[in-house]
């Protein structure tokens, strides 16, 4: 009796591990655990993959969109300006410059439109910051006396003896470190709406961000005093103020420079 009941046990255990067994086989994809013949696969021809259906659009993989590059972005906006006032609004729509989440202002342009001689400066300060307008501060005041010497001036309605200024940049940068080379190439598309609106004459360029952005070389030491072209026009570059009252010895080199703009404009 004992042993009988050994042997039922033995058999219903090998039953439940043969049915586990094969549960799993089925699990992992033996769709035919018994057939009554050994199968050739073979022998068996291949039916070619059927196309999968087309997912919904809500599920479809969409490609990630090419990131614009904002120098495209700024000449386009640029290009599009058909007047002064166009062209400010286009800058003060141009969210693609970090330097403008910083700035209290945008710092556009000042002086008479229909001056022969355009100023193109660097960036604004903290004084130009807080006013709006280009070349307000001690260095402004500086540059206001330098030109008003040879009969210069931002607010003279007259043509001849005008002046219109801008800066390179719209936007202050902090600390009034130097623009770095992907702000001027970003802004560099308005600048040159900018002078063509304007169509002065001459360009006097302040400095080493200006003499780079129309350029393409540094070195305002060098540079000063010597005509170039940029963009059709005679440029003269000249040291910024701001060097001049760091070295008041270079304002003889300044002068100089500006009795050489006179002589052309004449």
């Amino acid at each position: 009796m004992g042993i009988a009941a050994d042997l039922a046990d033995d058999i219903a255990g090998d039953w439940h591990a043969a049915l586990a067994a094969l549960a799993w086989q089925v699990e992992a994809g033996a769709d035919e655990p018994i057939v009554d013949a050994p199968v050739n696969r073979y022998e068996l021809s291949v039916e070619a993959p059927k196309p999968a259906a087309a997912r919904p659009v809500s599920q479809a993989v969409v490609a990630p969109l090419a990131v614009a590059d904002p120098v495209d972005l700024a000449r386009a906006a640029a290009n599009a300006a058909r007047s002064l006032e166009d062209l400010r609004a286009a800058i003060v729509g141009f969210d693609h410059c970090d330097l403008k989440k910083g700035a209290r202002n945008t710092v556009f342009a000042d002086g008479n439109p229909a001056a022969r001689v355009l100023i193109l400066g660097e960036a604004p300060g903290a004084d130009e910051d807080r006013e709006g307008r280009p070349f307000v501060g001690r260095a402004g005041q500086l540059l206001d006396k330098m030109f008003a010497a040879i009969g210069l001036s931002r607010t003279s309605p007259d043509a001849a003896t005008a002046l219109y200024i801008t800066n390179v940049l719209p936007w202050r940068p902090p600390g009034n470190r130097d623009p770095e080379p992907v702000e001027i190439a970003m802004m560099l598309p308005f600048v040159e709406r900018h002078i063509a609106l304007v169509d002065p004459a001459v360009i006097v360029v302040v400095g080493n961000t200006p003499l780079f952005a129309l350029t393409g070389t540094k070195g305002i030491l060098r540079a000063r005093g010597n005509w170039t072209m940029a963009l059709g026009k005679p440029v003269l570059p000249m040291t910024h103020p701001a060097y001049l009252l760091r070295n008041p010895a270079a304002k003889r080199e300044a002068w100089a420079d500006l009795l050489s703009l006179k002589a052309r404009l004449s």
